[in-house]
C-alpha cells in the first residue's frame, strides 16, 4: 500500500517520523513524508520527501500572532499558556500547508495518511481523498487533545501512541515504542565511547529564535567546573572559554550520544526528553517555552530527573544528575519499559488492517 506521512514543517515533528516510516518501507509498503523547512532534513533517512511548504520559516508567522496576543505570547513563553499558543501558531501553519498536502493526495493517491497531531492538515487530506486518517503522537502531550483544537477535522481510524505509560498514565491508543532519530552524522571517535569521567551532554533546541535561547549552556559552562563530570555541548551557538572539563561538538545524533552518557541536560524538547528515556539516562531539563515545562515535569514526577529553571541551574544540580542512585534506578525503569513496548515493525500489520 501507499502511506504518506504528514509532518508540520519542522524537524522535530518530522524525525520521530523515520522508525514508523523505515518499518512501512521494509515491510514493502511506499512511503512518502510530506513536511518542509528545516523538517527537509528528514531526506538523510533515506524516505523519499515532497517539500509541502517551500521556503517556509517558523518566525515570520509566529511573530505577528505573538504581537497581536502579547497576553498568550508572554505564557507561551513561560511555558504556562497550555493549548491556547498551540492553536493560534499551527492553526496558521495548517492554513499555510493544507492546500499543498491535499493536492499532494489526490496526486499521490495514498491508501492510508498518518499525521502527527499538529499536521491536521494530514487528516484533511485523507478525507479529501476517502482514505483513512492516523494520528501519531510524537510528544509527552496528548495527540487528540491538540486534534481536539481544530473542529473542522474529521476522526481518525486509528491513534498511535509512543509515550510509556508509567511517563504518562491512561494515554489512549496503540503502544508503538519510540525509536528516536537524530540524523545521519557521524559520532567523532571520542563520543563513540565512554569517557574517564561521567559524561553530561548539554542539548539545545532545534528551534531557532526566541529570547535568551542560549543562555542554558551559559549557565553549565559557568558551573562545570566544579562538577566531577565531563561536558559535551552539543551544537554551541558560539565558541565558549569555559574549563578544562567542557568539550563542544557539531550536530550529532542525540540518541547514539547518550549511549555513552551518564545525564544529558536540556531544554524539554520532546525529542530530546523520549530518547533520554529510551536511552534510561538521567535528565536535567529546563522548564521553559511551549510544552517543555509540561515535559520536564513529567520527567520530574516519574523521578527519571529533574526539573528546574534555568536560573537555577548549578553545580550541586548537575554533581546530582550523575551521582543520584534513585535518578538513575528510576531512568533505567523507564528504558526497560520502553524496550518492552511493540516496535514499530510490530504496528505495521495493524497499520495494514486499515487499508480502505
Amino acid at each position: 500500500m501507499r502511506v504518506l506521512l504528514v509532518s508540520a514543517p519542522l524537524v522535530g515533528h518530522v524525525f520521530p517520523f523515520v522508525a514508523l516510516g523505515r518499518a512501512l518501507r521494509d515491510a514493502g509498503h511506499e512511503v512518502l513524508v510530506a513536511t518542509g523547512g528545516d523538517g527537509m532534513a528528514v531526506t538523510q533517512s533515506g524516505l523519499p520527501v515532497h517539500d509541502i511548504a517551500p521556503g517556509f520559516r517558523m518566525a515570520p508567522i509566529a511573530m505577528p500572532i505573538m504581537l497581536r496576543h502579547p497576553l498568550i505570547a508572554r505564557a507561551e513563553l513561560a511555558g504556562r499558556a497550555g493549548t491556547r499558543g498551540v492553536r493560534l501558531l499551527f492553526r496558521a501553519v495548517n492554513d499555510r500547508i493544507a492546500g499543498a498536502v491535499t493536492g499532494l493526495a489526490r496526486q499521490w493517491r495514498p491508501d492510508l495518511v498518518i499525521h502527527e497531531p499538529l499536521a491536521v492538515a494530514g487528516a484533511l487530506a485523507a478525507s479529501a481523498v476517502g482514505v483513512p486518517a492516523v494520528l501519531h503522537e510524537n510528544s509527552l502531550f496528548d495527540g487528540p487533545t491538540l486534534v481536539a483544537l481544530f473542529p473542522e477535522v474529521p476522526p481518525v481510524a486509528a491513534v498511535i501512541s509512543s509515550a510509556p505509560p508509567s511517563v504518562l498514565p491512561g494515554r489512549t491508543g496503540r503502544l508503538m515504542r519510540p525509536v528516536p532519530y537524530g540524523g545521519e552524522a557521524e559520532l567523532p571517535t571520542w563520543l563513540g565511547t565512554a569517557g574517564e569521567r561521567p559524561r553530561i551532554a548539554v542539548s539545545r533546541s532545534t528551534v531557532t529564535g526566541g529570547p535568551g535561547r542560549d543562555r542554558l549552556m551559559d549557565r553549565v559552562v559557568a558551573a562545570a567546573g566544579a562538577v566531577d563530570a565531563e561536558f559535551v555541548l552539543i551544537r554551541p551557538p558560539r565558541e565558549f572559554a569555559g574549563p578544562a572539563n567542557v568539550r563542544s561538538t557539531g550536530w550529532v545524533p542525540v540518541p547514539e550520544v547518550l549511549a555513552n552518557c551518564a545525564g544529558v541536560v536540556h531544554h524539554g524538547g520532546a525529542g530530546t526528553t523520549l530518547a533520554a528515556l529510551a536511552a534510561g539516562v538521567p535528565q536535567l531539563v529546563v522548564n521553559g517555552a511551549g510544552d517543555r515545562r509540561h515535559n520536564a515535569a513529567l520527567v520530574a514526577a516519574r523521578g527519571a530527573g529533574l526539573a528546574v529553571d534555568e536560573r537555577d541551574v548549578s553545580a550541586e544540580v548537575l554533581s546530582r544528575l550523575v551521582t543520584d542512585p534513585a535518578l538513575r534506578a528510576a531512568a533505567g525503569e523507564v528504558r526497560e519499559e520502553i524496550t518492552a513496548m511493540p516496535s514499530p515493525a510490530a504496528v505495521v500489520p495493524f497499520l495494514e488492517s486499515l487499508r480502505s
